[in-house]
């Protein structure tokens, strides 16, 4: 096995972990918020389906300083309400999710930017 197939062989595990998260954080938290008047439309914009869901765990999981400058955005969920509908858990699981879909993105951009430069022939 090359190098660059140990790289994709890791960035595909946690792609695939990131969709199982996905789907769980759909069923658990982002359902519960749609269910909840307050929030239902807090979700910010649905450009797709499940594109809130990506909202949701984007809201949950950037640091406050970026934070603070999409807070008024309209198509950005509303943090502040959904610190008060989710528990810790519904945080946790959205941090997970975020950032392994984060990884694997990024990952595969550079994996594919490092093979079009021939770093791995």
């Amino acid at each position: 096995m090359t190098l660059e197939e140990s790289i994709l062989s890791v960035i595909l595990a946690v792609m695939f972990i990131a969709c199982i998260l996905f789907v769980i954080l759909g069923q658990v938290t982002v359902r519960k918020l749609r269910k909840i008047p307050a929030t239902k439309h807090e979700l910010g914009i649905e450009f797709t389906s499940g594109w809130d869901i990506l909202n949701v765990a984007q809201a949950l999981s950037i640091p406050e300083s970026l934070e603070k400058k999409l807070k008024n955005k309209s198509f950005h969920a509303n943090v502040d309400l959904l610190y008060q509908h989710t528990t810790v858990f519904d945080r946790v699981l959205a941090r997970m999710f975020f950032w392994s879909w984060v990884f694997s993105g990024f990952g595969m951009i550079i994996l594919m930017v490092l093979n079009w430069f021939g770093i791995f022939d």
